[in-house]
């Protein structure tokens, strides 16, 4: 039986409330066409693919086709993939020669944002600075690019330099008067070159002066960031520019972070030697070496047992008396105001590993949250990783968890229909997504899905109806 396969949306939203890690916009997982002339998903490939390989003769053959009917060749704009126009996608490949042309004689508008999933309210002069080219860049800007507004994650053109790692187009934005640690409440340009591990575009901007301690709530420092994505290059580059290597993140310093959870023993001397202090405790008094201790790590208990205090409630001052003291604490209940701080510190790792895309370790550390206290958010997110994991089974489970919880949240059915059409189940999607739909109208994601699972419902109808070859 011949049929379309659901593949699940890499735009899905997370509901940690914290910033996705950053995808070309074209990455999108589907392609719609809100034109009111012409619905063809085929055009908007084609008109897409002629931006992207800078064919202009076919791009221009498209336009007069697409836009007969209005006699508005400017209406081109309207046709778009997950929100990314045509301007976005020739200036996300440095076409200038289609650029110009989409500009000039077209009407493009360089600062008007993308709205969907893959475009989340970049403009395109936003997504020249992801390409590379200076001499887009510099086009754009000359044609009226922003320099300070922001899209819906606040992030402005620079911060798409920094965040794509390109050192020409960093440089020239600088030159050009873009303050550079501008910060709409989401990070700094060197918050988010720190959590892409773009050392290079970091040291760039901390040159021209940008604060290396300026924090993002919930999310830290851009030394943490560094130290979450193993980056030995940013954190040095860091350092040297006076990051505070002490910095707390919900009660936890980076070395408390790397102890409390696991795969950064190679992290831990780094830490030590550039002044992380041993004897900062997490918000529940745990000291670094109790929380590498309650994770049986002999290794960082031995690098860290010289330079930790003498614990009082710890019997036997010794390394092996630590190891077992801590794994005996560990197993003791917490109380409800504790319970909660670790679910909150649980959550954070969860979030933070989502970010990587460690969806295996953030099911795990949401498992480990979820022991502490449900929350359908918790079991939304949780949902969500499996989704991507491809245990459909999980994840509507989960999803059917948070719906009890939350039965009014529009978040709870998107994330049922999910699952479901993941299962193949494209009837029962179509029910839950039109839920989600009727409970949050205005959703674009959601009306996306929603005609993904309408197409599919269709064609498993069609082949159903199709009688057996003889």
């Amino acid at each position: 039986m011949s049929q379309l396969n659901y593949c699940p949306s890499a735009g899905d939203t997370h509901d940690a409330g914290n910033e996705a890690p950053m995808n070309d916009p074209l990455e999108g997982s589907g392609i719609h066409d809100d034109a009111p002339m012409k619905d063809s998903f085929e055009d908007t490939k084609a008109l897409m693919k002629a931006a992207v390989a800078g064919n202009l003769d076919s791009l221009k053959g498209i336009v007069q086709s697409l836009t007969k009917g209005s006699g508005d060749p400017s209406a081109i704009f309207s046709f778009n993939i997950d929100g990314v126009s045509v301007l976005h996608a020739a200036a996300m490949f440095a076409q200038l020669e289609v650029s110009k042309y989409l500009v000039e004689e077209l009407k493009g508008d360089v600062n008007a944002p993308g709205y969907g999933a893959g475009a989340e309210g970049m403009t395109p002069f936003m997504v020249s600075a992801r390409s590379g080219d200076v001499a887009t860049v510099k086009y754009f800007l000359d044609r009226g690019g922003d320099l300070t507004k922001a899209d819906d994650k606040g992030r402005t053109v620079l911060h798409h330099a920094a965040a794509k790692g390109c050192c020409m187009v960093t440089k020239f934005l600088l030159s050009e008067g873009v303050p550079v640690d501008i910060n709409y409440g989401r990070g700094t340009p060197l918050f988010l070159a720190a959590e892409s591990g773009q050392d290079k575009t970091l040291e760039i901007l901390l040159d021209h002066g940008a604060d290396p301690n300026i924090s993002v709530h919930c999310l830290g420092s851009p030394f943490f960031m560094a130290l979450t994505k193993h980056s030995f290059k940013c954190m040095e580059t860091l350092v040297k520019a006076g990051a505070d290597v002490n910095w707390k993140t919900f009660g936890l310093t980076p070395l408390g972070f790397a102890t409390a959870r696991g795969g950064y023993t190679n992290f831990i001397q780094f830490l030590l030697d550039v002044g992380a202090d041993a004897n900062v405790s997490d918000d529940l008094g745990w000291l670094p070496v109790q929380l590498a201790a309650a994770r049986d790590c002999r290794e960082e208990v031995e690098m860290l047992f010289p330079l930790t205090s003498p614990i009082p409630n710890v019997p036997n001052w010794t390394i092996e008396g630590v190891i077992s003291h801590a794994k005996i604490e560990a197993k003791k209940p917490l109380d409800q105001k504790n319970c909660q701080r670790r679910k909150s510190f649980l959550k954070l790792q969860a979030d933070i590993a989502f970010k990587q895309k460690d969806y295996k370790l953030a099911s795990e550390l949401y498992d480990m949250a979820i022991s502490h206290g449900e929350s359908a958010a918790l079991y939304a997110n949780r949902s969500l990783t499996k989704l991507l994991m491809g245990d459909g089974e999980g994840a509507l489970s989960d999803a059917l968890r948070c719906r009890m919880l939350r039965p009014q949240w529009a978040k709870v059915f998107y994330r049922e229909g999910a699952a479901l059409m993941l299962l193949e189940e494209y009837e029962q999607a179509y029910d839950a997504l039109l839920d989600a739909q009727n409970l949050d109208p205005q959703s674009a994601e959601i009306e996306r899905e929603l005609r993904k699972a309408r197409e599919l419902m269709t064609n498993m109808n069609a082949s159903r109806e199709q009688p057996d070859a003889p």
